[in-house]
């Protein structure tokens, strides 16, 4: 029986000496289990607050959408509820603001009804929201108020009526901050949106039926019954427990990607405990191997490192817990544009548990393995003062030790993200990344020595030598700071792609202006006013809205009934825009068969062109017959052609594509693509079209790239931010290596005092050790980022690969600066002080 108190009261006297070192060693576990701990707690707040504000988010128990008014069946269903309804109509239109000679790309939403049920329209003052839908009012974002320099009592023109601006609305129903970036939104009543004029044929108008229900009401039961009758006339409908799931998962992403970061930040820690833990007991052999001569065992030699760095281990995840709780405080605020609503801050237990239970079990497990080799060493060692503590990877301790933590990181990552092929993905490239950095810091190590420079001077050779002889740090170096590097790299490269892409769009000669909703009376007078400012037409067409009504022999009611359909949903049930033409745009492809040219209108066989896009959620290919239903006129066309469309360009993409001579009587609206030289000329330009045309919109799109730029510089803040956990764990496994390497060398270095050798001379060989190290390592994890990089755009973010040198080169540079000199600041000490102090300080 083992005695408990002698090897507890044994390890703590063992670690007085130590105690410090051995804190530094442990610190690099308390920045992970900080962001893991801040993290989760976000992640849990937001989904309860979610849960809480979901309510509020919809403003109602239900809400049917379209983009045409209700039909029949929908407002039969919708009529035998018992609730109180509100009603909503949305579209996008341009702004003309008098008193400023302005105007502005707006968001319209008309209101009639006590809309909403839920939560409230926070306006200033308050009473602007109980009175703008009776009177000829208007409630504009407050953004668009500032932006345009507005007060109170100004005046906003909404195509053919004026209204009074009695209030701001500080923050929109259910949305974040950014949204209003693209299209501030004005609130008026429904009953004035008719007298507009901005509801013309082929309006980009959107229609909201709201209703509150009794409490006990099963509302999402009624909803199941009902929904494939109502998606029939294309009404969408969404209840509570919807919006919750959506916003659930329209975040799940951000979910993923913090999860992810906390896990890498820790196990960055991790990779330092366990190198740590070993270089500790190399420094311990003498004292194991004393402690065998007095008679202990194997396992209690081991059990006495055990219980130093378990305790220490615990401790450190202590601090990362608390550390972690306090900066879950900032999170909330850093992704506030990017939420909602505002996300409460309060502990969650689930969050600190997570955090103790997983970050002592993996502190556990990744010190397990250097502490088994503490069973190897016999009372032989203390004769024999020479030798590495062995870790034997075939012995059945090792492989426990390595089940264990590959589970417990699979089960962590399964718990976190919910999905095991993300979970095994993320597994696999994390083991593959070690692998590399593993057989890359060996490579190095054999090349070295085998074509190792004899002939150079004596501080590169000594530098050199040290990549390879005992005690050497070169692949726990490697392989810590070469997996950082690889993070922080590919974060900064995706980010870079995407800042890059969007450049790219306003680049040259792609458009920068749209004006759409274009009558077919008003095309030649807007063209005019387009050409009379030297402003060239890069895209003018016509755009008919048709609906999908069967395919491939099949009505699509016939289709809808069909459980084994391969059809996407949104393709079949969306109002489609399309054009006419005989030709394929600059952004167009051609993948099969021919463009048609049709001559005799509707007595031809009429072959249309597909994007591939559709043509794969259609599950539809050459010769197959599409039906659609054209304002009331049902035309039969087949797929001539399927064409491949360059997202990436600026300019209007239409997924179907007919030939002349079909649509040319039936209603329609015409489109102008632009490309304005200035912003002066714009607002010109915006300016009259609205004040001559109001049912004309304006955008412009370099105000909207302008605000994707932004947006993804708050993404490139956040990343950075997240990011900062894993450089900073990374600098404390750098420092704490760093440490335990000086302490390794101790000897070799007062051996070089005692010969002879000078401070100088100490100096340049640290440095050319580290630079090599940290140069060996930032290159590895540079190459791999670069391959991590190119399936994220390739696979996940179907973009063209290619990045800027400039961060990774930054990157590169400043990794190797801070090894350089954080080896030279830990070695200071052997090197300015004489060499019989530092042996008195450290080794006697």
């Amino acid at each position: 029986m083992r005695n408990w108190p002698f090897l507890f009261r044994t390890a703590y006297r063992d670690s007085r000496k130590n105690r410090g070192k051995l804190l530094l060693f442990m610190s690099s576990i308390v920045l992970g289990i900080a962001a893991l701990v801040a993290i989760n707690s976000f992640n849990y707040n937001l989904i309860r607050d979610i849960d809480r504000e979901a309510a509020a988010l919809l403003g109602a128990d239900l809400v049917v959408t379209g983009n045409r008014p209700m039909g029949p069946i929908t407002e039969a269903s919708t009529d035998s509820l018992n609730a109180d309804q509100a009603s909503e109509i949305e579209m996008l239109s341009m702004a003309y603001f008098p008193e400023k000679g302005s105007s502005q790309f707006v968001r319209i939403k008309a209101i009639e009804g006590p809309f909403p049920f839920y939560g409230s329209l926070e306006t200033s003052p308050d009473s602007a929201a109980m009175r703008y839908q009776d009177r000829q009012n208007a409630i504009l974002d407050e953004s668009l108020i500032i932006e345009q320099n507005l007060a109170i009592g100004d005046t906003i023109k909404l195509g053919d009526l004026s209204f009074v601006i009695s209030g701001s609305l500080k923050k929109s129903l259910g949305g974040s901050s950014l949204s209003a970036s693209f299209a501030p939104l004005v609130y008026i009543g429904k009953s004035y949106i008719f007298k507009t004029g901005l509801i013309q044929p082929g309006s980009l108008v959107n229609y909201s039926y709201y209703y509150k229900v009794a409490s006990d009401f099963p509302i999402d039961e009624w909803k199941e019954e009902r929904v494939e009758a109502m998606r029939k006339e294309s009404m969408r409908m969404e209840t509570v427990d919807d919006r919750k799931d959506n916003v659930s998962d329209a975040f799940s992403g951000l979910y993923s990607f913090l999860n992810l970061v906390a896990l890498v930040a820790l196990l960055l820690g991790c990779i330092g405990v366990a190198s740590s833990v070993f270089i500790y007991i190399k420094s311990k052999i003498s004292s194991i191997a004393i402690f065998r001569c007095l008679g202990l065992s194997s396992w209690d030699a081991f059990l006495i490192y055990f219980i130093q760095i378990g305790l220490l281990g615990t401790i450190s995840v202590v601090m990362g817990v608390v550390i972690g709780s306090f900066i879950q405080i900032a999170l909330p605020g850093i992704l506030s544009d990017f939420l909602p609503f505002e996300v409460s801050f309060s502990l969650s237990a689930k969050a600190i548990l997570e955090g103790l239970v997983f970050g002592i079990l993996v502190t556990l497990l990744f010190s397990l393995l250097p502490l088994l080799s503490a069973k190897e060493i016999n009372p032989l060692h203390t004769l024999r003062m020479v030798g590495t503590p062995v870790i034997k990877w075939n012995d059945r301790s090792s492989i426990l030790v390595f089940i264990g933590i590959i589970a417990s990181l699979l089960s962590f990552l399964i718990l976190m993200t919910g999905e095991f092929k993300l979970a095994l993905f993320f597994t696999g490239g994390l083991f593959l990344a070690f692998v590399i950095l593993f057989l890359f810091a060996r490579i190095a190590m054999y090349l070295v020595k085998k074509f190792f420079p004899r002939h150079w001077n004596f501080e590169i050779r000594q530098g050199l030598s040290n990549l390879f002889r005992p005690n050497n740090q070169t692949t726990v170096l490697l392989v810590t700071i070469g997996l950082g590097t690889a993070v922080l790299s590919t974060l900064f490269i995706v980010q870079g792609l995407l800042l890059s892409n969007v450049r790219q769009m306003d680049a040259g000669n792609q458009p920068n202006m749209f004006l759409f909703g274009i009558e077919s009376g008003q095309k030649d007078s807007v063209t005019d006013m387009v050409v009379g400012r030297d402003m060239p037409l890069i895209q003018q067409m016509p755009i008919v809205t048709m609906r999908l009504e069967g395919w491939k022999g099949r009505t699509k009611s016939e289709w809808l009934a069909d459980s084994t359909r391969t059809a996407k949903g949104w393709a079949i049930h969306r109002e489609s825009r399309v054009t006419y033409r005989d030709y394929l745009d600059s952004n167009e492809k051609l993948v099969r068969g021919d463009i048609h040219k049709t001559t005799d209108g509707v007595r031809d066989t009429i072959f249309i062109s597909l994007a591939t896009a559709y043509a794969e959620a259609m599950d539809v290919d050459l010769g197959d017959e599409m039906d659609f239903n054209v304002q009331g006129t049902l035309l039969k066309t087949y797929v001539g052609s399927i064409r491949k469309i360059d997202n990436a360009n600026m300019r209007a993409r239409f997924l179907i594509l007919f030939p002349p001579g079909i649509l040319e009587k039936a209603p329609q609206f015409h489109v102008l693509v632009t490309k304005s030289p200035s912003p002066e000329t714009t607002a010109e330009l915006r300016n009259l079209v609205v004040k001559k045309f109001p049912n004309v919109s304006v955008i412009d799109l370099g105000m909207v790239l302008e605000t994707v730029q932004e947006l993804l510089a708050k993404v490139a803040y956040i990343i950075q931010f997240m990011a900062l956990f894993c450089i900073l764990t990374g600098l404390i496994v750098l420092l704490s290596s760093l440490m335990l390497s000086k302490y390794q060398r101790i000897k070799e270095s007062v051996l070089l005092r005692t010969l002879g050798a000078s401070k100088r001379q100490l100096n340049r060989i640290n440095m050319v050790e580290y630079f090599s190290l940290g140069a060996l390592a930032a290159l590895t994890g540079i190459l791999i980022s670069i391959l991590s990089s190119y399936l994220i755009a390739r696979f996940q973010l179907d973009l063209d690969f290619y990045f800027n040198f400039t961060p990774v080169i930054v990157m590169f540079v400043a990794v190797v600066f801070f090894t350089v000199m954080i080896g030279i600041f830990n070695s200071r000490e052997v090197v300015n002080s004489p060499p019989l102090e530092v042996l008195r300080k450290e080794v006697g």
